[in-house]
């Protein structure tokens, strides 16, 4: 199976920035002083619930201010918006994590992301007594994580007896007014919901919970109200980050949150969550590799959610595989028969709408999935109406995987546009229509298994279809009004209403039949020996309405309409017979129609 071109991405991330050795761990809480610097993870949950991860994704460590966002969203959904807004304001404090921030005379804290806001929030958790408030709050983080998770006591205890700030803030937002009963009880949960334990996977799935509009991706469960997700975001986005909140809103464009036990908690609202657990903390106690890790994804993948596409998320059209739906081109039964058992491992997909780094992502996912039972995938992106930098660099990463896998990858796109502008395509195979993708995709099939697509050989009067079952004297009769017409490659042999006069037996070389449209012309078949075409001369012969272009060098019997005329007097056994594999053909071809509308309408 092919690797996937973000575990990739993620892999060589993780090597890059694991060399970056700057920062310090956080001393002052007892445990967190014993964190290894060199503990370094990364992990990236899509909207369906889907995680890549790399590093020390598993290792454990404490919450500490992640949870604050968490906390003030169960806050709103206990007491609602105007309850905790008079608690609690929504302004960027511009300063450190443990600044007292109080707005002057009320003394309600600026916002719930810096500690006296975090304090605030927590006193506001319903509850009759202080250990069900915990468990709320604890089984509220564990459903965004989609597991139960727990209290790590030693944080905790070390918290409880070192917050000696925090406690001084407690009790100054008590005198004020601010927190109604005896702070003790909310500092002391306050402690608690800082010291549970996660680990990057799970804080990858808080995030892509609330990228999701509040519904956990794995289990379902609504947790949040979009309308509370929408405010726990926005406050993020302005003040998560602290006093570097400003910069982190230009440099990368998402709500974070960030801990200083070593986490760093992202969102892309529509699309993924982002987690990274590195120790080592910057001044603003950010972690440094964390800070760098989420930039460089946002900048790589075009992630900023100042960005917007015109849909949130592209539509995949239509997927078959090639043997249901293949190219114009009619081959001989010998190739038709083998496609027919090849052409599964040609997958095509038609994809529509504007293509984000979420849509793509999930194509990927599909083809790496599916790749040890796949040689070439094709996608169309002809309905593509934009391709960001994000999608377009997976789209590379995900042909250079296939193509170390022993697949290919194929593009359509339309030649004149800039879909593919900024992209690095030379390694691509790109087509700029689907009919022409697909019949190379259908050579290489053959080819690599072993049926090579040579030119069809040449075919007698009486190996041709339309001759099928004659008598010796029938082949005889009619091979006397047939009249041999040799073509060269490129030549006309008849053009869009000219008259309609004469049918043609193909018995070597290959032919083109197109259809014009404005400017253009539209392929509609390329035939081979033992095919005919224009037999319509003999239902109606007013006017031709399609071409017939040689491809190659080759050799018809042209049936004029007169000589089809004469022989139903002389010969009408022999006209009949004629008919009838005429017919056969046309039932075929609508066969094969049929099944490819089937085809193209079963699937989405």
């Amino acid at each position: 199976m092919a690797t996937s071109p973000i575990d990739a991405y993620l892999a060589r991330l993780h090597e890059t920035w694991l060399a970056d050795g700057t920062g310090a761990v956080a001393d002052y809480i007892s445990p967190l002083a014993l964190a290894d610097p060199e503990s370094f993870g990364i992990a990236i949950t899509t909207t369906e619930g889907h995680c890549y991860e790399v590093g020390d994704s598993r290792s454990r460590f404490t919450i500490q201010s992640i949870s604050k966002p968490l906390t003030y969203g169960l806050a709103l959904r206990d007491r609602g918006f105007d309850a905790v807004d008079a608690k609690v304001g929504v302004e960027p404090s511009g300063e450190a994590f443990n600044s007292i921030s109080l707005a002057p005379g009320s003394g309600r804290p600026l916002n719930p992301m810096i500690n006296a806001g975090a304090i605030t929030s927590t006193s506001l958790v319903a509850g009759e007594t202080a250990a069900e408030r915990e468990r709320r709050v604890v089984d509220f983080y564990g459903r965004f994580a989609g597991r139960s998770l727990a209290v790590d006591a030693e944080v905790y205890e070390s918290e409880r007896d070192t917050g000696h700030r925090n406690r001084a803030i407690g009790h100054m937002l008590r005198a004020f007014g601010v927190l109604e009963d005896d702070p003790e009880e909310a500092l002391d949960l306050y402690f608690r919901q800082c010291s549970v334990s996660v680990d990057c996977r799970d804080l990858s799935r808080m995030a892509a919970t609330l990228a999701n509009g509040g519904v956990n991706p794995l289990s379902g469960e609504r947790i949040l109200g979009r309308a509370i997700v929408d405010r726990v975001l926005s406050v993020m986005t302005t003040c998560g980050m602290y006093d570097s909140a400003g910069e982190w809103v230009v440099d990368v464009g998402m709500p974070a949150k960030s801990g200083v036990g070593g986490g760093v908690l992202a969102v892309l609202p529509g699309q993924l969550g982002i987690a990274v657990f590195s120790p080592p903390l910057d001044r603003h106690g950010n972690s440094v590799r964390g800070v760098e890790v989420c930039r460089q994804i946002s900048t790589d993948l075009n992630l900023n959610l100042l960005h917007v596409a015109r849909s949130s998320r592209s539509a995949v059209r239509r997927t078959y595989a090639v043997a249901d739906v293949p190219s114009r081109r009619r081959r001989p039964a010998a190739q038709s028969a083998a496609l027919a058992e090849l052409g599964s491992r040609g997958v095509v997909q038609i994809l529509h709408g504007d293509l984000v780094f979420a849509a793509m992502e999930t194509i990927v996912r599909a083809i790496v999935e599916r790749s040890a039972e796949i040689d070439i995938e094709i996608l169309d992106l002809t309905e593509v109406t934009e391709l960001d930098l994000g999608a377009g660099r997976l789209l590379l990463g995900l042909a250079q995987s296939m193509a170390e896998d022993g697949g290919t990858l194929v593009i359509v796109a339309p030649p004149h546009g800039d879909l593919l502008d900024g992209l690095d395509t030379d390694g691509l195979e790109l087509f700029p229509d689907l009919d022409r993708a697909t019949e190379w995709c259908e050579e290489r099939l053959l080819a690599g298994h072993g049926t090579e697509p040579s030119r069809p050989p040449r075919v007698s009067l009486a190996e041709h279809r339309l001759a099928g079952g004659l008598t010796p004297a029938q082949l005889a009769k009619l091979e006397e009004v047939l009249v041999p017409l040799r073509f060269a490659a490129g030549d006309a042999i008849f053009a869009v209403d000219d008259p309609a006069d004469a049918a043609y037996l193909l018995l070597d070389g290959e032919v083109t039949l197109e259809l014009e449209i404005g400017s253009s012309r539209r392929r509609l078949a390329t035939l081979t020996p033992g095919l005919s075409f224009g037999e319509f001369a003999f239902v109606d012969s007013t006017a031709r309405p399609v071409s017939a272009r040689a491809e190659t060098d080759g050799e018809c019997l042209a049936f004029t309409l007169e000589a089809f005329e004469e022989i139903g007097d002389r010969e009408p056994a022999l006209q009949a017979a004629f008919l009838r594999n005429l017919l056969a053909g046309y039932y075929e071809i609508i066969g094969r129609t049929t099944r490819e509308i089937g085809s193209l309408a079963g699937r989405p």
